[in-house]
């Protein structure tokens, strides 16, 4: 691990093989759940294009991947309630089993504006899957069907998840002291 990365670091919240172990694990329940069917998974870009590549290698069903840029973060570290689609999908998903990857579900903001605006297309079903879930920060009534890990309410990057940009490619979850973003 860089000593620049690791010094930006409160403390490490999750390990990669940590995380490794339970990505394969809901690989192994999704794929259960999904057995016979196809499923296409949607990654919310950017933060869950690490978590959606190793979640993909890890199922057992036939699957398409498609992707969606969605934010209600801007440059700041909490979420601004304003919904910004900056890709949306290039299939169709009436009458197909869809799969929502995410990072991580804070608010729940963003994932009820996109559920609400996907479920318009008539999907067969439609679930989500996050990595990371802080639900004690939840203004909406929204959950995942998977989770990886529950966190606490602190503010976390590496492995997708980032701070104006940096920080997405560590392979662990770490919590940055507040020092490296408040001015």
């Amino acid at each position: 691990m860089c000593a620049q990365f690791y010094e930006d670091m409160e403390e490490i919240l999750l390990e990669s093989d940590a995380i490794q172990a339970r990505i394969k694990e809901l690989g192994e329940q999704i794929s259960a759940d999904y057995a016979g069917k196809e499923v296409i998974l949607i990654c919310i870009l950017k933060g869950a294009v690490i978590f959606f590549s190793d979640l993909a290698r890890s199922l057992k069903v036939q699957c398409q991947m498609d992707f969606m840029g969605i934010s209600s973060y801007g440059d700041g570290t909490k979420t601004s309630g304003i919904v910004r689609i900056a890709k949306d999908i290039d299939c169709s998903i009436t009458d197909k089993h869809v799969l929502i990857v995410e990072d991580i579900m804070d608010s729940g903001l963003t994932l009820n504006h996109l559920t609400q605006l996907l479920s318009s297309r008539n999907p067969a079903s439609m679930k989500i899957v996050c990595l990371l879930d802080k639900p004690e920060r939840r203004e909406c009534v929204i959950a995942p069907d998977y989770c990886g890990f529950i966190i606490p309410n602190k503010f976390v990057v590496g492995y997708g998840l980032d701070y104006l940009g940096r920080y997405r490619h560590l392979s662990y979850v770490g919590v940055l002291k507040p020092q490296v973003y408040t001015p």
